[in-house]
């Protein structure tokens, strides 16, 4: 398996988890942030809803904080409807924490909760059903099941709104096209993000950040026997 490179001061789940392992002290902790973006995409522009978790503690007394994207979801079939990218960004955001906790990281277990966006949440659980992450798959391909995936990789350009003020983002998305089961469908991720003003100091660590995590799931495609052809940013 290669091995993984450590990044200081961290910016992923997994940096946290390897500085733990090498004997650093290492505190955590997650706020949410939940903010509405336009994004422009394939010519065709559309506002949704970005899942962000901020990670900030401090390893060996040295603070730290990053933000990971956990879903995206809007109101029509552009992408994933609000009430799934919910459910979408906690199942992630659950594994990250099992992880940390698996690692030696004590972690206050909060979830996503949107009551003023989904007054419905319940109904609009039972009209779209349980939702299917990727490691859903991963386990089916575990299984025996043949799992075949296609990987699309996108720099989505994206406006956020907060606090009065816009920002400018650029998202490194995966597109996951998955066939199993005699079904074929769909599942987002974003991989990193970077403010578009800061492309020149920032661009390069980001897509780095997007293909190290892409490189740690396809150790787990293969392990899995998932059919696929690696792609990288």
């Amino acid at each position: 398996m290669e091995q993984a490179t450590t990044h200081f001061p961290p910016n992923r789940v997994t940096d946290l988890i390897l500085l733990k392992k090498s004997g650093s002290s290492v505190t955590c902790r997650v706020s949410f942030e939940i903010l509405p973006v336009e994004f422009a995409h394939r010519n065709n522009p559309f506002q949704a809803f970005i899942f962000l978790s901020r990670y900030a503690g401090d390893v060996d007394g040295r603070e730290y904080n990053f933000r990971k994207c956990y879903a995206r979801g809007c109101p029509h079939n552009l992408c994933p409807h609000v009430s799934q990218a919910v459910m979408i960004a906690n199942r992630y955001l659950q594994r990250d924490f099992r992880r940390l906790e698996e690692g030696g990281i004590d972690i206050e277990r909060r979830l996503f909760s949107l009551p003023d966006m989904m007054v419905k949440y319940d109904q609009a659980h039972e009209e779209y059903g349980s939702v299917m992450a990727i490691h859903d798959y991963i386990n089916l391909a575990r299984e025996g099941n043949d799992v075949s995936i296609e990987i699309n990789l996108e720099h989505v350009t994206a406006v956020e709104h907060f606090a009065n003020t816009t920002n400018a983002q650029i998202f490194l998305m995966v597109d996951f096209v998955i066939t199993s089961l005699g079904k074929t469908s769909r599942i987002e991720r974003c991989l990193a993000c970077y403010p578009e003003t800061r492309a020149q100091e920032e661009k390069i660590e980001k897509v780095n950040i997007a293909n190290e995590r892409l490189k740690l799931l396809y150790e787990e495609f293969e392990q899995a026997s998932v059919k696929y052809e690696k792609n990288f940013f």
